[in-house]
């Protein structure tokens, strides 16, 4: 038995990395999906894969900092599936980097909007449809820089994604008593686009720093961080609420 049979999923950032990876692995599982990203090319591929295989899911493009859209996710999800289960709001990130000091009030609230803003405008949404299907799962993909390491550079994602951890835990017991489950998922350096390892012209030695910082060497692929989400997303979690789960391949404890 698979372990989503009969569940439906919303996925943010699914176009690519750990967003996509999900997405793969849930339908896999079982789950009818609604996937979300700003590029529709990208969703519609995975769409198409995923129907391929023999899943279910729907794209649904756009922004998530438009309040629109999550409305527009929610509804898509019981229009066409009869419901909402799960919820991994994955999508964020960061396009400014510098001292506190030299950062402009435009990217401080860009980086917020992005990033917290968009989570609470997810849950606002999810949590109706969930109570309605007696229970359900949130995840929010926050990070280890601002929980366990402060990174210079990154103030303004450092603080939006601390602040999105603070959101979970007060989700988790608002929604509690309505058999909502909500975590974050707190992943280390991953081999996407956006890691740093990947830039043209990456030099070996910034890749061999990056690997470096972690415990384990290396960072993960999207597909196991996409397994910690599916961790937390199902039954194999279900006494599993207000936490901060790091899949960050050691990072926040290694020194060496």
């Amino acid at each position: 038995m698979t372990l989503f049979k009969d569940k439906v999923a919303i996925i943010s950032g699914a176009s690519a990395g750990i967003g996509r990876a999900a997405a793969r692995l849930f339908a896999a599982e079982g789950a009818c999906l609604v996937v979300t990203a700003r590029r529709q090319a990208e969703l519609d591929s995975l769409v198409g894969e995923i129907v391929a295989a023999g899943g279910e899911a729907v794209a649904v493009a756009g922004d998530i900092r438009d309040e629109a859209l999550h409305a527009e996710l929610v509804a898509t999800a019981v229009e066409r599936f009869g419901g909402l289960d799960i919820a991994f709001n994955n999508a964020g990130g960061t396009s400014s980097y510098g001292p506190v000091s030299e950062t402009s009030l435009a990217d401080w609230r860009e980086n917020i909007d992005l990033n917290l803003t968009s989570g609470f405008l997810a849950a606002r949404y999810q949590a109706p449809a969930m109570m309605k299907r007696g229970g359900g799962s949130m995840i929010f993909t926050s990070t280890f820089v601002g929980y366990s390491a402060g990174m210079p550079g990154m103030g303004p994602y450092a603080a939006a994604k601390a602040g999105l951890i603070g959101l979970v835990q007060v989700l988790a017991a608002e929604l509690g008593t309505q058999n909502i489950r909500v975590n974050a998922l707190l992943p280390g350096g991953v081999d996407t686009q956006a890691n740093p390892i990947n830039f043209p012209g990456a030099a070996p030695e910034t890749v061999a720093f990056i690997n470096g910082l972690h415990a384990l060497k290396r960072v993960a692929q999207p597909e196991e961080i996409a397994k910690a989400a599916l961790f937390l997303a199902s039954d194999m979690a279900s006494f599993v609420t207000g936490s901060a789960m790091l899949a960050d391949g050691g990072v926040s404890i290694s020194r060496t």
